[in-house]
């Protein structure tokens, strides 16, 4: 059986180029590239635009400047809600002349007042919905861990403010580093795999040394196979996203052994091989009671 569709996110080739990623990812075998709006140069959108199409990759998970529409530790600037709504539609725009799978967005973090926060999330990513309708792409909704400090950060509270914005063109996004280990996850991933818009994957040291400290497929101690066996039991058909953070002193722990040190192909080679030896051990879930 052929192996299903496999990107890797620009993230995990932190230190290089687009030019540089695109090289390193087709090299490796890859079939896309999850771009990051900061790899992208200003005013030489055309000329990037060419890159990717001569790649031959397909542009999948797009991650704007300002994905969020509160503030978080990661994405902090601006700190208005309706500047951030802005950014982000810009963004939006900007990304589909790549032609992605979707855009990645986020709630953040809640402030002072969580139900207006909230409503503030609800209403700034439906207008990012209108944008993306506007222009043909989908969104992927991502939670992001309860001790990161996420509005959102479980698959039911996902699928409950994804009904909220009211958007039929928002899906999920799952992020194995921060779904791993909520309660019945595997069953979910079986339950829920049409609404998935791609699955993002990494592994995991016990315990990681930061929020920055995450493996390639088979390095740490995630049940990747589980997961892929439940989605694949699910119906699940999608792209399987590769996104790993590897702190070189970016945010603060120069780790010795960060993947960021190393050359993005090699990087690449070995996330297809860890990606596809984790597939190859897929296990279908038992039926839940």
């Amino acid at each position: 059986m052929p192996y299903p569709p496999f990107s890797i996110s620009e993230t995990t080739t932190y230190p290089a180029t687009l030019e540089e990623d695109l090289a390193a990812y087709k090299a490796a075998g890859v079939d896309g590239i999850g771009i990051w709006e900061f790899k992208l140069p200003k005013g030489e959108d055309a000329r990037s635009i060419e890159a990717v199409r001569a790649s031959g990759l397909q542009a999948t998970i797009c991650v704007p400047d300002v994905p969020c529409i509160m503030p978080d530790s990661y994405f902090r600037e601006p700190r208005d809600p309706i500047a951030r709504r802005k950014e982000l539609c810009a963004s939006i725009r900007r990304f589909a002349a790549f032609k992605p799978v979707g855009v990645m967005i986020l709630s953040g973090a809640p402030g002072d007042n969580p139900a207006a926060d909230r409503r503030a999330v609800v209403e700034g990513l439906k207008a990012a919905a209108d944008t993306a309708g506007e222009v043909g792409l989908e969104l992927g909704f991502e939670a992001i861990r309860k001790d990161a400090g996420s509005m959102i950060s479980t698959l039911p509270e996902t699928l409950g403010i994804i009904e909220d914005i009211g958007a039929p063109n928002i899906r999920v996004i799952f992020d194995a580093w921060h779904f791993w280990d909520l309660p019945g996850i595997v069953n979910d991933l079986r339950k829920y795999a049409d609404r998935f818009l791609c699955i993002q994957i990494n592994d995991r040291r016990q315990p990681p040394r930061s929020w920055a400290d995450r493996l390639l497929p088979g390095d740490g101690e995630l049940d990747l196979p589980g997961f892929f066996g439940a989605l694949d039991a699910g119906g699940f058909r999608g792209w399987y996203d590769l996104e790993v953070f590897s702190d070189d002193g970016t945010w603060g722990a120069a780790y010795p052994d960060s993947l960021y040190k190393l050359k993005p192909v090699d990087v690449a080679k070995r996330s297809v091989a860890g990606f596809r030896k984790a597939w190859d051990k897929r296990k279908v879930p038992a039926a839940s009671k």
